[in-house]
């Protein structure tokens, strides 16, 4: 009996690739939050009594951190439609014959996106669409994973998340909301527990001043756009003033390389990011 495969139409926006699903393995099972959350947490858990290292990225991975703020997701009315994980590479064919046995399978199609043949980028469907990035998040900057995803479980560190969400060149409302929930839970500083690794973030951008561009005009969008998204109080806004304030005086006092003090002196008269769009081929299913 032949397989009825999944038949994608992606378009891209800057920082991000969207897979709009039009047919599927089979019925997408997952609704809210929770039901997204408790099957990544799952998939974590039972990667790694594989001997496989998986970290849950993106919004879902903002929820698992920010509990005391939950309430705000539900008030965005927000709905996950993927899983979005990390990993390293060296675990591919693991990973994707693990997956396989949970009931999320490839699609061969997809292996025409430069993505998949460069071999950073995998999407598995199943219960949701999962999406798995090795080694690093490539887009209009690059995030590493490099000696990343044995500092937490089962998320990346909480300074990657924000990475995350600070490389988007024209960053959206959603991925502010995101940033908005972090600087509320969570405090700045140089270390990685349940901290948003400040030291660690103004080193990375210390030696890239394309990231520390468009990090920086993300930073100080959180505190100028946060309440046009959210009903905040004076205590909550200042909080996120103060923490986002600290975050960006990490990174300007940390010294920067002869690379990154040359790179800014030609500025924004030459591209400083990535254009996702050359990097991905738009496929079209008639």
């Amino acid at each position: 009996m032949s397989i009825d495969l999944y038949h994608p139409i992606a378009r891209v926006l800057s920082g991000r690739l969207i897979i709009k699903p039009t047919r599927c393995f089979g019925a997408m099972t997952l609704s809210s939050f929770r039901d997204f959350t408790e099957e990544a947490v799952k998939i974590v858990k039972a990667a790694e009594e594989q001997g496989i290292p998986l970290r849950l990225m993106g919004a879902l991975a903002v929820s698992l951190h920010c509990p005391k703020y939950g309430h705000f997701h539900e008030k965005m009315e927000r709905t996950p439609t993927d899983i979005d994980f990390a990993s390293y590479s060296e675990f591919k064919t693991k990973l994707t014959s693990f997956l396989q046995g949970l009931g999320y399978k490839t699609d061969v199609r997809m292996m025409s996106f430069p993505a998949y043949a460069e071999g950073k980028r995998y999407i598995y469907l199943g219960k949701t669409q999962v999406d798995v990035f090795f080694d690093e998040l490539r887009m209009c900057h690059t995030v590493s994973w490099k000696k990343r995803l044995e500092v937490d479980d089962p998320t990346i560190p909480l300074a990657d998340i924000v990475l995350e969400k600070l490389q988007i060149v024209e960053i959206n409302p959603k991925d502010i909301k995101d940033l908005i929930l972090l600087f509320l839970e969570h405090d700045v500083g140089d270390v990685d527990k349940e901290t948003i690794n400040g030291k660690y973030i103004a080193e990375l951008l210390s030696k890239d001043w394309g990231f520390y561009y468009t990090s920086t005009i993300n930073l100080k969008k959180v505190t100028s756009l946060m309440g046009q998204y959210l009903e905040l109080s004076s205590d909550e806004s200042k909080t996120i003033h103060q923490k986002v304030d600290k975050l960006l005086a990490m990174i300007e006092n940390q010294p920067k390389s002869m690379g990154w003090k040359m790179r800014s002196r030609v500025g924004t008269k030459q591209k400083w990011y990535t254009e996702v769009a050359d990097d991905y081929r738009v496929l079209k299913i008639e």
